[in-house]
C-alpha cells in the first residue's frame, strides 16, 4: 500500500510517516492544484493522508492576523486534494479539529452530527467551514477530529509543553487527545477505509489547569502557575478559545475504546520526566 503524505514536515505529519514506515512526504502546497495533481500522478498512492494545515505560532492568536493564509491551509487546500483525490478516485484522510464547539452539549457531548457552534477564533472559523465543504461532497473523506493533542515528548507543538510556559493556566474542563491513541485509532480507520467524521478524543475530562497540577506532582515539584478563569482569557488571548467536551460513541462504534485522559496524561508526563532525567 503506497501512502502519501501532505503537510509531511510538521508534528503530525512527521508521527503519521512513523505510523507507516515507507510512506512517502510531500511538502507541496496543497492549495496549488497543479502541484497537488503531480504528486499525485507522480506516485500513485493507494491514501492520501492530510496533515497540513495552520494552527498559528505560537498559537492561533497568529491566525487572526494571516487571515489569507489560515483560508489558503485550511480551506482552499482541503478543497483541492478532495477534487484532485476525487477525480483519481483516491482514498484520502484529513487531519480536522474538534475546537469547533463550546460546551458541553446538555452533558451528552458533541457528536459528529452536531454543527459547529463556535466562531469565537478564525482559526474554528476555517475548521468548521473545510469539514462542512468536505462533508457536502458526494465522496467525502475521512476525517479524523482530535483536540488539544499532547504526548510524552517537550515537542513545542505538545500542549503540555505549551502550558508549562504559562504564567496563567485555563481551568476550563475539556476533551484531549493523548497522540499514541489517537494514531492507534486513526491506523486503524484508515485501513479499514471508513469515511466521514470520528472524534478521537480520550474518555473524561480535564482542564489545562488539572494537567499542570498533575505536572507539578509527577515532573516537577518547584513548579508555579496561577489559575485563569474562563471569563479572564481575553486579558492573556486576542482571540476565542473552544472548551468543548465531544462524544465518542461513534468510535467505540467501531470497536475503538481510548483510555481515560487521566491515565493518559500521567503516562505522558512520565515520558517527560524520562526525558528531562
Amino acid at each position: 500500500m503506497t501512502i502519501l503524505v501532505f503537510g509531511a514536515k510538521g508534528y503530525m505529519g512527521q508521527e503519521f510517516l512513523k505510523l507507516f514506515p515507507g510512506a512517502v512526504a510531500s511538502s507541496v502546497d496543497i492549495a496549488d492544484a497543479d502541484a497537488v495533481a503531480q504528486a499525485l500522478d507522480e506516485q500513485k498512492p493507494d491514501v492520501v493522508i492530510n496533515a497540513a494545515g495552520k494552527t498559528g505560532r505560537p498559537n492561533i492568536d497568529w491566525c487572526e492576523d494571516h487571515k489569507e493564509e489560515t483560508v489558503r491551509s485550511n480551506v482552499t487546500g482541503p478543497k483541492v486534494l478532495l477534487e484532485e483525490c476525487s477525480k483519481r478516485n483516491i482514498y484520502w484522510a484529513h487531519l480536522a479539529s474538534g475546537c469547533i464547539y463550546e460546551g458541553d452539549n446538555g452533558g451528552k457531548g458533541f457528536s459528529e452530527e452536531d454543527p459547529a457552534n463556535f466562531a469565537g477564533s478564525f482559526y474554528s472559523q476555517t475548521k468548521a467551514e473545510c469539514d462542512e465543504a468536505l462533508m457536502a461532497s458526494d465522496a467525502p473523506p475521512l476525517i479524523l477530529r482530535l483536540r488539544m493533542p499532547f504526548d510524552g515528548s517537550t515537542h513545542d507543538r505538545n500542549l503540555i509543553t505549551k502550558i508549562s510556559k504559562y504564567d496563567r493556566v485555563l481551568d476550563v474542563q475539556n476533551s484531549l487527545t493523548y497522540l499514541p491513541d489517537f494514531f492507534a485509532a486513526a491506523k486503524q480507520l484508515i485501513e479499514s477505509r471508513k469515511t466521514g467524521i470520528y472524534h478521537i478524543t480520550n474518555l473524561g475530562t480535564l482542564s489545562p489547569y488539572d494537567i499542570m497540577q498533575l505536572y507539578k506532582e509527577v515532573v516537577d515539584p518547584s513548579h508555579t502557575f496561577e489559575r485563569l478563569a474562563q471569563e479572564d482569557l481575553p486579558e492573556v488571548a486576542k482571540a476565542g478559545r473552544s472548551n468543548c467536551i465531544l462524544n465518542t460513541d461513534k468510535l467505540k462504534g467501531e470497536g475503538i475504546t481510548m483510555r481515560s485522559v487521566e491515565k493518559a496524561v500521567r503516562e505522558a508526563l512520565s515520558l517527560i520526566t524520562g526525558l528531562q532525567s
